[in-house]
């Protein structure tokens, strides 16, 4: 499969490049996400305190150090699902411009739909790979609305993150359901070899 590198902020055209299954390492600054600081965004109305034109956001919720005012350093950066946090795709991608999100486990057929229309993806992050993520960590540079720690917008600087693999594309393509769909037909395959009828 192509292997690509992108620095952020990301452009639509950087990702209509890709198709699922693609490999992608990250540079820049990629911000750390999860429900609550989502959840005031989108539930509460209140503006992020960052520009996301072009951003990737990382599904996470960091553990780290505090070693000064407003300074932390990562002790391990790992990847939660992305499921749970489906709902709010439409508004950012179309409200924020958002080019990237990254997460294990995918998402909705409707957020995929959403990709295509607004030239985003979905990278998905190796489960268990917290470790090697948090090496590819050149700084946080900035923790917003830390009273939802460990639940605020994570400002992180990579060097490399990844191998990410294209988990949605902007053609249509969605790694999960090609993947679900596979598991169905060899487990209708097994089933009928045994004589279950499936």
């Amino acid at each position: 499969m192509p292997e690509y590198r992108f620095k952020t902020p990301l452009t639509e055209a950087n990702m209509r490049q890709l198709r699922v299954g693609d490999s992608v390492l990250l540079d820049g600054v990629i911000f750390g996400v999860r429900d609550a600081n989502l959840i005031r965004v989108f539930d509460k109305g209140v503006n992020p305190p960052v520009d996301w034109q072009g951003a990737a956001l990382l599904h996470t919720a960091p553990n780290v150090r505090k070693t000064g005012p407003g300074k932390y350093e990562p002790l391990c950066v790992g990847t939660t699902t992305s499921m749970r946090m489906d709902r709010f795709t439409e508004g950012l991608l179309r409200d924020y411009g958002v080019r990237a999100i990254l997460g294990k486990g995918g998402l909705s057929p409707r957020s995929a739909e959403l990709m295509q229309q607004y030239g985003a993806c979905y990278l998905s992050v190796t489960g268990g790979a917290a470790a090697m993520e948090t090496l590819q960590i050149e700084e946080i540079e900035k923790a917003y609305w830390e009273d939802l720690m460990p639940e605020c917008i994570w400002q992180i600087r990579f060097n490399g993150l990844g191998p990410l693999t294209v988990g949605i594309d902007t053609h249509g393509g969605n790694l999960q359901s090609e993947v679900q769909d596979e598991a169905k037909n060899k487990l209708s395959d097994i089933l009928r070899s045994i004589g279950v009828p499936s």
